[in-house]
């Protein structure tokens, strides 16, 4: 069968130490995953379940560079997270194994179009015109896990050389293993899928000619500007 056109080729992650590339598939967030995050937005803290949402791999970016401002919104976010590379399937796995399918971990950035999000939240919509948007996915290289083992190391951001958020992965509602684990009693995870952990307190938001950089003890860090709006 032909094709009416071509598609863009999978989006790809540097890897430290590798001269391959890692190509992406499917991309996955948590929601509300440190406490104090989850209450300045107002939002309850519990352990009932993950909160799951999906960003496309278009939307992931490469730090290292800039964007445009995103369109659409008025009030965008930065949210710095830990990110979790899968290395190999998994369905229906226990978190006492779910370590052993994971292939490397970067620092990331979920970009958050707060005003559509709070929109859609009030009338109980789906997040995804809040979440879902192009360069909404920000990535630094891959360390692989051979190098890291994630456990209390602090995760910070800066903006403009002032520290918005600091905190540590310990302080995680759901740890790594629980979230893998549960999400894949929902989805057959495979190579190539990333899951970015949640954030921290201090999100807030960016205004053109910003730099982020954003730090997790033991990973290469990201950096990343916003760019005038196109």
């Amino acid at each position: 069968m032909t094709l009416l056109f071509d598609l863009p080729v999978a989006p790809a992650v540097p890897v430290v130490g590798e001269a391959a590339a890692y190509p992406v598939r499917r991309i996955f967030c948590v929601g509300r995953n440190y406490a104090a995050h989850a209450l300045e937005l107002g939002n309850a803290v519990d352990r009932e379940a993950p909160i799951w949402f999906n960003k496309a791999p278009a939307a992931l970016c490469l730090d290292g560079g800039a964007i445009p401002y995103p369109p659409g919104t008025e009030n965008c976010h930065y949210e710095m997270e830990l990110v979790v590379a899968i290395g190999a399937p998994a369905f229906r796995i226990a978190p006492e194994a779910a370590m052993e399918v994971v292939y490397g971990y970067a620092c990331g950035l979920d970009m958050t179009r707060r005003d559509l999000q709070n929109a859609s939240k009030a009338k109980g919509y789906p997040w995804d015109t809040g979440k879902d948007f192009e360069n909404g996915a920000v990535i630094a290289p891959i360390t692989p896990a051979a190098a890291f083992t994630p456990e209390g190391q602090r995760i910070a951001l800066t903006q403009g050389g002032a520290v918005r958020q600091d905190g540590v992965l310990s302080d995680m509602i759901w740890s790594i293993p629980e979230l893998i684990a549960d999400l894949s009693r929902l989805y057959h995870l495979a190579p190539g899928d990333l899951i970015y952990t949640g954030t921290p307190a201090g999100v807030g938001p960016v205004a053109v000619g910003d730099v982020l950089e954003g730090t997790i003890e033991g990973l290469t860090p990201l950096r990343l500007e916003i760019g005038a709006a196109e």
